[in-house]
């Protein structure tokens, strides 16, 4: 099968080849899924670029996320699964078998069919982005009838935090860097977008609301003035990104607000607690609640752009057409 994979970390255009490499076959408790699509993340360029080190034993077939068809299943599978059409999550995590090729083997939990108005482009675009987006609204108990705050609500994890959060009964608002950013804030559902870098963004979301019981944050070190300023009692802000400068925590003024931080890495979440959230997430899919960000697409040849892209910060969601 052809597949897009590296052997050492390094530049993405040094280290990924496209090559033809054996099929995989699914083991016990496992199914084959014929891809369609593979959904690419920050974490894959990083863990390609060893920032984010993960052993590679002979090589490495990137991307985590991915919708196709299961054409094959393992011992203990219902047979009644072949043909179903799915959507992947974290097929790379500790396997070499990521979506960025023909074909993928993941656990059966980990093919999540797709309900029949559903496209691919969507199931793709799931995985890792609506899976943290769930884990960082729900790990502190239910947002419903809360007030919740998305920091980059244009981004994947941001988008699917919006539609999450008001899919669970949340009010919403988000922030972003622009207007082309607030409609797909706006497209999602929140109810009040404000540019982050415009003078009285702050004062805006207070007069939203006067204390948010979650803000889902993706820059905490840029953010967290402004996050203490939104903050009081219980309020959790949850971190699901990294950037390259760690904050100093004003120790006492997170005293004062009584506020709890969490920080969110799925690779560290129980598995009960994954495959919880992703039938939260198949939910959600079902209730069509759930839509797809605008597609920048590549051919799966051109995997090292796809992975330059994503960390380029381009807007919308990076996709892989598989042959």
């Amino acid at each position: 099968m052809k597949a897009a994979l590296y052997r050492a970390t390094g530049a993405a255009a040094d280290v990924i080849r496209l090559e033809e490499v054996e099929q995989p076959e699914p083991g016990a408790g496992e199914v084959r899924v014929r891809l369609r699509l593979s959904g690419v993340n920050p974490t894959d360029w990083k863990a390609r670029t060893g920032a984010t080190p993960r052993p590679i034993l002979d090589f490495q077939i990137p991307h985590h996320d991915g919708a196709g068809d299961i054409d094959a299943v393992g011992e203990g599978v219902p047979v009644e699964r072949l043909g179903e059409r799915v959507w992947v999550w974290l097929a790379a995590a500790g396997r070499p078998w990521g979506t960025a090729a023909q074909w993928t083997v993941v656990p059966s939990a980990q093919a999540v069919p797709l309900p029949p108005g559903a496209s691919y482009e969507l199931g793709a675009c799931l995985g890792v982005p609506a899976l943290t987006a769930h884990w960082c609204l729900s790990a502190d108990g239910p947002v419903a009838g809360r007030d919740v705050l998305v920091t980059g609500g244009a981004g994947a994890v941001g988008h699917f935090a919006i539609e999450l959060a008001r899919w669970s009964g949340a009010r919403v608002a988000a922030t972003v860097s622009g207007e082309a950013k607030a409609e797909l804030a706006r497209r999602a559902g929140a109810e009040l977008v404000v540019n982050y870098r415009e003078p009285g963004a702050q004062a805006e979301l207070q007069r939203f609301s006067s204390r948010f019981a979650r803000i889902v944050e993706v820059n905490l070190a840029a953010n967290l003035q402004m996050d203490l300023g939104l903050a009081g009692p219980d309020t959790v802000i949850v971190v699901y990104a990294a950037d390259l400068e760690d904050p100093v925590l004003p120790v006492r003024a997170c005293m004062s607000a009584n506020l709890r931080m969490r920080f969110v890495l799925l690779y560290g979440v129980a598995r009960p607690d994954l495959e919880a959230a992703a039938a939260m997430v198949h939910r959600a899919l079902g209730e069509n609640a759930l839509t797809e960000l605008p597609l920048v697409r590549f051919p799966l040849d051109r995997c090292a752009d796809a992975q330059e892209a994503v960390r380029s910060g381009v807007t919308g969601k990076v996709v892989l057409e598989i042959p």
